[in-house]
């Protein structure tokens, strides 16, 4: 699957936010929910929310986590930038970036995980968000 048309990054005429997710099953005791995303095929960002790391606070077993704006530092009700995008230089950016390949084929995914009112993993699942 492709990442969906515009979901890219500014650099190559896109205006891409983080995909909107529903979450079900969260373990008892989450109290956040730690997304990190990934290009899994340029090695410096395959890893670790190598394009950011988004902290979304969540009540109960499920929820709607909302598509936050590329390159955003400051972000509305309680969800922050947990780390920011490790690209440098032309790629750079205050939070989120967008899959940022020109089209290569790269293929992102998102990592997500249930965090105690302690920061600690309390679960975790794994999302393909497409190749671009």
């Amino acid at each position: 699957d492709l990442v969906p048309a515009g979901q890219h990054c500014k650099l190559f005429g896109g205006n891409g936010a983080t995909p909107p997710m529903i979450i079900s099953g969260l373990p008892n005791g989450t109290k956040w929910v730690l997304v990190q995303y990934n290009d899994r095929d340029y090695k410096p960002l395959s890893t670790k929310g190598g394009h950011g790391a988004i902290g979304f606070p969540v009540k109960g077993s499920n929820a709607q986590l909302p598509a936050i704006p590329a390159n955003a530092s400051k972000l509305p009700n309680g969800i922050f930038v947990a780390s920011k995008a490790r690209g440098t230089g032309k790629y750079a950016s205050k939070g989120y970036l967008p899959p940022c390949s020109g089209g290569k084929g790269n293929r992102y995914f998102a990592d997500v995980f249930a965090m105690s009112a302690q920061n600690k993993s309390i679960g975790s699942a794994r999302v393909e968000m497409g190749r671009y």
